[in-house]
């Protein structure tokens, strides 16, 4: 076991709990050990995406390299009956596991999990989230179509768990309210200005950045969409897919690109997002934080614990505080949780830089 420390504080923290052995940490081991040492009915959520069955090779052993399928479930189900035992009556789980091929035909693996939960465990699956990849891998089959959807298990152990439907699938950029039910928008893309001023950019790029992200902000504020992404060239990873869509297109011109997210008001049990890739980032799967952040704003309450038993490049760490959760990452490969711990202290050091810009604003 070893502990990737980070020296950052952590503003928004509870008090830690004198039997809690881990807190707002990514932990080096394997998750079916540590997860023995945090205490029963002491987590709100644990959310995590475990490796998928057969997919690739990952760094010492570890879930994923089983040779048949009811092998996988049953070293999946090890982790899940800790995972029942740590969080609270309150509290929910969330699995993302992902399906696989042999002989042409898909082995249902996340619904044998499922099955396996609900049969073994004695929880409640009260959710089947699908997420929508809304730019899958383009592979090219003659005989079948391209898979671009994921399921998210919610389970329960109790029917006392934490539900806060309203915050579910709101605006990120939402903006905020003056006390008078106006929308100010005052911290309405307030990260994007920091990374224009961070990037490479021209100085004639950065100022067509900055407007059009005004321009976009105040669209938001007037309630004509709900939210938006921007993708800075050098700063976030460029859109792939084998070919040069009119994304890449302004990136290259402009040096930016603004997504408009158009919202709907039923709380339906899908998430259209696109899948993440970072630079330089060394895991093959990267987990997406708006996924995340979803159910954290669902399932839990600021200054909640997070758990993420697979954590993997840290997006749920990354989630979780950014919410304003406390969280605790598990991954038995060390490359990774250094990546996950060097990706954090960068979003804390962001955070810091802008309450600093406010604090002399």
């Amino acid at each position: 076991m070893r502990k990737i420390k980070d020296q950052a504080a952590v503003a928004y923290s509870v008090n830690r709990p004198t039997e809690m052995l881990f807190w707002n940490e990514i932990v080096c081991g394997d998750s079916a050990d540590l997860l023995k040492s945090i205490p029963s009915n002491s987590v709100d959520l644990v959310i995590t995406s475990p490796p998928y069955f057969q997919q690739r090779e990952y760094d010492g052993g570890g879930v994923g390299n089983e040779k048949r399928p009811d092998e996988y479930v049953s070293a999946l189900m090890k982790i899940f009956r800790e995972c029942v035992r740590v969080i609270k009556s309150t509290g929910s789980i969330v699995f993302n596991i992902g399906d696989k091929y042999e002989d042409s035909s898909l082995l249902l693996m996340p619904y044998r999990f499922a099955i396996a939960a609900t049969e073994q465990c004695g929880v409640t699956l009260v959710n089947n989230v699908t997420w929508v990849k809304s730019n899958p891998t383009p592979r090219q089959f003659k005989r079948r179509l391209v898979s671009s959807t994921e399921p998210f298990f919610h389970f329960v152990k109790s029917q006392e768990y934490k539900y806060f439907l309203d915050e579910f699938l709101k605006p990120v950029e939402e903006p905020k309210t003056n006390g008078n039910g106006n929308g100010t928008g005052e911290n309405v893309g307030k990260k994007y200005f920091l990374l224009i001023e961070q990037s490479k950019l021209t100085p004639k790029q950065k100022e067509m950045a900055r407007n059009a992200l005004e321009e976009v902000i105040e669209e938001v504020r007037n309630s004509e969409i709900q939210g938006f992404r921007m993708k800075i060239r050098g700063i976030h990873s460029e859109p792939f897919g084998g070919q040069d869509g009119g994304r890449k297109i302004q990136l290259d011109k402009n040096g930016f690109t603004i997504i408009r997210i158009y919202g709907n008001p039923l709380k339906k049990d899908v998430i259209a997002t696109p899948v993440e890739s970072l630079k330089n980032c060394p895991h093959p799967a990267i987990y997406p934080v708006k996924i995340v952040e979803e159910f954290i704003k669902l399932l839990t309450q600021k200054g909640d614990v997070v758990l993420d038993p697979f954590v993997g490049s840290g997006s749920s760490a990354v989630a979780a505080f950014q919410n304003e959760r406390n969280y605790i990452g598990f991954d038995i490969s060390e490359e990774y949780c250094l990546y996950a711990q060097k990706r954090l202290s960068s979003v804390k050091h962001q955070l810091s830089l802008w309450e600093r810009n406010n604090a002399n604003a």
